[in-house]
């Protein structure tokens, strides 16, 4: 059968993976050979609808590219057969078509997309497909027709900010860089994503690892060096197999190594795997990994523009950064600053997790609001609850609440309510969650990745975090809210870095929107969630008819009662796990 256009792609990236994608891929592969159609099958990064995984999309067909979503491998044959052969789509799983609508169009539609302009639109590991779309034509263009100070003004006239957390002007930091005297420099991509529910940079690497190796070249031409590094977490293993095939392709291209397209320009680019040290996402600690030692902060200034890796001025920007340079190059800094606000312009990535119907990975536009993206692109909470409260910038964050939503997405707006952008970490809560247990959760996360060198980090997070399992077990006492702000207070002053620094912004944030309920906790010994298990309290109503679920699944023996009698629960045996109130089927048990 003759169909020399016709592509399908399925969504090969960690999510789709993890999902079942790779069955999908052989079952298309099966089919094709099975059935002789003559079309191309590749793997792709994700598109980032992670909550319509796997996700395997047809183009070059009579009628029009279409994905279709959460596709089983049972159904692949149907599929291809309806799409390719019959020429009429299966409607029920399209998720995105031109033609026929999707379920998903709108949200893919409402996004702008610069970082993610490939990612699930090409082959990562083709580095003909990369260049087939104009990959490496702005470092053609740097290279023959660009001085590096050019680059410079390009990119700061862009408005480009560090995506890394931070959001230092990209185009100052580079020029601190090639302003710094000496003829080695180095410069590093920081792709040591470690907060929680944050994977933007990865799904970056893994479907355009190409897009982000031609900012970095353009970014080492800019400043002036020979040598590059990315330090990615080896907890990213498709990341870096897909990394290494692009660096070793780029090379074979000319695009990397010597002499570089016949210019003169040199840059060679090493891959470091990191042990997954939350803290060498830092500047500092990240270089001191890179050289052997123990990843632990230094005192800047010197920052690392003046004495960075070995003592050399380095430039070091996050993979979401590096992503952007490219495009800025190839359409101009003037296209770029279209988008977004005054102070940050540009597009944010977003990894949209947590009690939101849509998950994954989203491209906006600066300036959208809270709202928009949490109930217009990620269609609201699950299962209906209320919303409570959004968590930005990971562990280093804050917890903004319902009334600060239609609050804006930018640097000023975020940091004005006590939040960050950060790397772009975007985890929604409903009304299930305790603050109080949140706030445990983020510090106890950054008290176990605290390195140990602040006596304040390492020692002061440890007694705010005493203070938090104090409360949520019901031994809080009067006056912790307090000494939590001053321990929050001490510990962001006195510490070296910004793990340290940021470390209690989660308690700080809680208590300023969520004071009511660490009183609740402390005064009424009560969680308003009923998520602290040492202040529940299950109960057997009138419901009950005895079906005997509940006991059976009491570990404890705590349930007593007669099948078709009412139960009781004996409270000094019950150790509150719940287990009897999932079971329940008839609502005759209540927590308190």
């Amino acid at each position: 059968m003759e169909n020399k256009n016709i592509r399908i792609t399925v969504g090969l990236a960690s999510c789709g993976i993890a999902a079942g994608g790779n069955y999908v891929f052989e079952k298309a592969k099966e089919y094709i050979k099975e059935h002789n159609i003559d079309a191309e099958l590749v793997p792709t990064g994700c598109i980032g609808m992670c909550y319509k995984e796997p996700l395997l999309e047809i183009s070059g067909s009579d009628i029009g590219r279409i994905i279709y979503g959460e596709v089983k491998p049972e159904q692949v044959g149907q599929i291809i057969e309806s799409h390719i052969i019959n020429k009429k789509p299966m409607l029920n799983n399209i998720v995105l078509s031109d033609k026929f609508g999707g379920s998903e169009t709108q949200i893919i539609n409402s996004q702008t997309r610069i970082v993610l302009r490939n990612c699930g639109r090409i082959n990562p590991e083709s580095i003909e497909e990369y260049i087939a779309i104009g990959g490496y034509d702005a470092l053609k263009k740097v290279l023959t027709d660009m001085k590096s100070q050019q680059v410079i003004d390009e990119i700061k006239e862009s408005g480009l900010r560090g995506r890394g957390g931070a959001g230092f002007p990209t185009g100052v930091k580079w020029q601190f860089a090639h302003n710094s005297p000496g003829n080695e420099k180095y410069l590093i991509c920081n792709a040591d994503e470690g907060d929680p529910g944050a994977f933007m940079d990865r799904s970056v690497l893994e479907g355009d690892p190409h897009s982000v190796l031609e900012g970095m070249i353009i970014a080492a031409y800019a400043i002036g060096t020979t040598h590059g590094f990315v330090y990615v977490r080896a907890e990213y293993p498709l990341a870096v197999k897909r990394l290494r095939k692009a660096i070793k392709n780029a090379q074979e291209k000319g695009f990397l190594g010597k002499d570089i397209l016949g210019t003169g320009f040199d840059f060679e680019l090493k891959i470091m795997e990191g042990a997954g040290a939350f803290v060498c996402g830092e500047e500092t600690a990240l270089m001191a990994s890179i050289e052997g030692e123990r990843g632990m902060p230094k005192i800047r200034p010197p920052y690392p523009a003046i004495s960075g890796l070995w003592g050399k001025p380095t430039n070091i920007n996050n993979v979401e950064t590096y992503a952007n340079v490219a495009w800025i190059i190839r359409n101009g800094a003037k296209e770029f600053n279209k988008h977004g606000t005054e102070k940050s312009k540009g597009t944010k990535v977003f990894a949209l997790a947590g009690k939101v119907k849509k998950s994954g990975l989203i491209e906006v536009p600066m300036g959208i609001t809270l709202r928009e993206v949490i109930f217009d692109i990620g269609a609201g909470i699950k299962d209906d609850k209320k919303f409570k409260a959004v968590q930005l910038g990971g562990p280093s964050g804050g917890c903004i609440p319902e009334k600060l939503l239609d609050t804006q997405v930018d640097y000023d707006s975020l940091t004005a309510t006590g939040a960050i952008m950060g790397s772009g970490g975007m985890v929604v809560m409903d009304e299930t969650a305790c603050m109080v247990e949140v706030a445990k959760y983020f510090l106890t996360f950054t008290q176990n990745e605290s390195c140990g060198k602040c006596t304040f980090c390492r020692i002061g997070t440890k007694r705010m975090l005493e203070i938090l399992n104090r409360i949520t077990q019901g031994n809080g006492k009067k006056g912790d809210i307090e000494l939590l702000l001053e321990l929050s207070d001490k510990v962001k002053r006195a510490s070296l870095c910004g793990l340290g620094q940021t470390a209690p912004n989660p308690v700080i944030t809680t208590i300023k929107y969520f004071r009511d309920e660490y009183e609740e906790h402390i005064e009424h010994m009560h969680c308003p969630a009923g998520v602290c298990n040492a202040l529940i309290t299950y109960e057997i109503t009138d419901n009950c008819n005895g079906c005997h679920r509940c006991f059976k699944v009491c570990k404890v023996n705590a349930i007593t009662g007669e099948v078709k009698q009412k139960h009781t629960i004996d409270q000094e045996l019950c150790i509150k796990c719940g287990a009897c109130y999932e079971v329940c089927k008839f609502d005759a048990i209540i927590k308190k």
